[in-house]
């Protein structure tokens, strides 16, 4: 099939939207088989089948690097709390927090969890995502954390979508271990990971290091492990505090440093000689009402791609909109729109390991999306306006 008449931003480098008006994208099955300006249609396509796209945008469709749609009940009721006075210790104590969510996780089979999941994807898929990450954590026992990745695995068999799974066992030191956190990751956290890893439940090892969390030397153990059994890795890090989570994720070459507020520029540098992708989740920023933005500028200077994510959760980012997201990084963290759209495409393609996606050039994947806007500035601009036209999937409309 040909798509005609399209205002293609191909992002085929990350120095601009790499704009082509009056272009043709020629699809072969569910790769891009050529790319350019109907004046440089080569001969061999002109006899397809086309569709004429009228001027509408074109940009490759969203990725969401990082996301916890899996999860049990929700934490609206916290939310209502602490906004009437309740500190978030007293939520705590009363039940609330990541402690309410793990127990209803644990409580939820594994239909109810895929059926509350799809719900949040289905929103995302209306904004034109076709790849997402999916972590597990809210189950901090093996067969909860299992379940988790089960059902994150049923997602893209229900859904036309695709989906990333990253164990994230170390998220948290369940109250049955509180105080005894190494433990903890010795005795279920590790073994998790092995049975996970040997049912094929596991694209990904993340963690969440942090001075409430995990410490660098026990997310060592969890990496190493993870190098053992050949997956790649990634770390919630530098979200609350500066604990070298970000050094330990350069180290093990991560794929991606997740949150990062509190990194530095020695930081910065350490992920651009690592070739690891900087995860920035304004979702998280605004709704903890955070004040240490995330080090763009450092960043920017060092050559560090910038993904971009939902990081959908009950807890902190309940964050379904990947155009909202966009607008965030662009309102909050003084981002270009050039690198929102690149970070929810090319680097958020990067922060997954996925190499075929997330540009519009030959031989990548053919999944774009159509969008009712005349420039791509707009899809970050625009605040709760949705203007998707229509998703492509594997080079089906």
């Amino acid at each position: 099939m040909l798509l005609t008449n399209g205002h293609i931003a191909t992002l085929k480098n990350d120095d601009s939207f790499g704009l082509i008006s009056d272009g043709v994208i020629a699809l072969d099955g569910a790769q891009i088989a050529w790319v350019g300006s109907a004046a440089d249609l080569p001969e061999a396509f002109q006899d397809q089948p086309t569709k004429d796209l009228n001027g509408r945008l074109v940009t490759p469709a969203l990725i969401d690097c990082h996301t916890h749609v899996v999860f049990g009940g929700n934490r609206a009721a916290e939310f209502e709390q602490r906004l009437n006075g309740a500190s978030y210790e007293e939520v705590a104590k009363a039940g609330g927090g990541i402690v309410s969510t793990v127990t209803a996780t644990r409580n939820a089979t594994q239909e109810a969890l895929l059926t509350s999941a799809l719900t949040r994807v289905d929103a995302m898929i209306a904004e034109g995502v076709t790849l997402i990450e999916v972590k597990s954590g809210y189950g901090l026992d093996q067969e909860t954390e299992l379940k988790m990745l089960r059902t994150a695995r049923q997602i893209a068999k229900a859904r036309d979508i695709d989906v990333r799974t990253s164990f994230l066992g170390a998220h948290a030191v369940p109250a049955d271990y509180a105080g005894r956190s190494d433990a903890y990751i010795d005795e279920v956290c590790i073994p998790t990971l092995r049975a996970a890893q040997n049912e094929g439940l596991v694209d990904a090892v993340d963690g969440f290091c942090e001075g409430i969390a995990f410490g660098v030397a026990q997310m060592e153990r969890v990496f190493s492990v993870a190098a053992e059994l050949g997956l790649p890795v990634k770390l919630h890090a530098e979200q609350l505090s500066n604990i070298g989570g970000t050094q330990l994720a350069a180290q093990f070459t991560a794929l991606s440093a997740d949150h990062v507020e509190y990194a530095t520029d020695a930081d910065a540098a350490a992920l651009a000689a690592a070739g690891t992708v900087a995860t920035i989740l304004p979702g998280a920023f605004y709704t903890l009402r955070e004040t240490q933005a995330p080090p763009i500028q450092s960043f920017r200077d060092h050559g560090v791609p910038m993904a971009l994510a939902t990081d959908c959760n009950p807890g902190s980012s309940p964050l379904t909109s990947p155009l909202l997201a966009m607008n965030m990084a662009c309102t909050l963290f003084r981002m270009t729109p050039l690198e929102a759209l690149l970070g929810m495409t090319a680097h958020a393609a990067r922060a997954l390991g996925e190499t075929n996606r997330g540009r519009i050039v030959e031989g990548a994947r053919a999944d774009l999306n159509i969008w009712d806007v005349a420039h791509p500035a707009e899809l970050s601009y625009r605040i709760g306006y949705n203007p998707l036209y229509s998703r492509i999937f594997k080079g089906s409309l």
